[in-house]
């Protein structure tokens, strides 16, 4: 059996999926704000086919991309982890850090904190040489997330080959963190 990995922050645990995270993960993902870098929102049964993945490979693996809970509250946040992208998208093969919060949960600093931990997971648990991260070049808010996470920015753009040509997002800037430099960041 697996051992899940269920990191905790001084305010946060990222844990395994529960049923009672598919309402508010289902009223984030059809929300236009949080939704603006994503081709849509998602509807219900889209929505619930993350969560089933997530839990899936969580279950797997015991890592992956966690739902985000309040520890003073146990209140929903979001969802941030750690993922294997598709052997398509330019990076691969590699591990990426990613995050998506409610509105409400904005600005107070949980998507560095939570992928902090989840970058912890990566680099001391997995063992880990590199992990990444990528987004629309306009994501300004994600951006500085990864500034402040201490990822270098590459410098180098890819096509996401998921993402219609025409689409306005296919265009992805990619960011990286080796462990040598999370070590020595602190």
């Amino acid at each position: 059996m697996v051992s899940l990995i269920e990191p905790k922050t001084d305010r946060l645990h990222l844990r395994q999926w529960q049923f009672s995270d598919r309402e508010p993960f289902a009223a984030m993902s059809a929300n236009p704000q949080v939704m603006a870098f994503f081709p849509s929102i998602l509807d219900r049964p889209a929505s619930d086919g993350i969560v089933d993945t997530c839990q899936n490979l969580i279950s797997l693996r015991g890592w992956g991309i966690w739902a985000v809970e309040l520890l003073a509250t146990a209140e929903f946040v979001g969802l941030v982890g750690l993922s294997i992208p598709g052997p398509n998208l330019p990076p691969s093969p590699c591990v990426e850090v990613l995050w998506r919060l409610a509105p409400q949960h904005w600005g107070h600093g949980y998507a560095t904190e939570a992928a902090s931990a989840a970058l912890k997971v990566g680099f001391k648990q997995l063992h880990l040489q590199e992990i990444v991260s990528f987004v629309v070049p306009s994501n300004l808010r994600s951006r500085a997330v990864m500034a402040r996470l201490n990822m270098v920015d590459s410098g180098s753009t890819f096509e996401h080959p998921e993402l219609p040509v025409e689409s306005h997002l296919r265009e992805h800037c990619l960011y990286k963190l080796s462990r040598d430099e999370w070590l020595r960041s602190g």
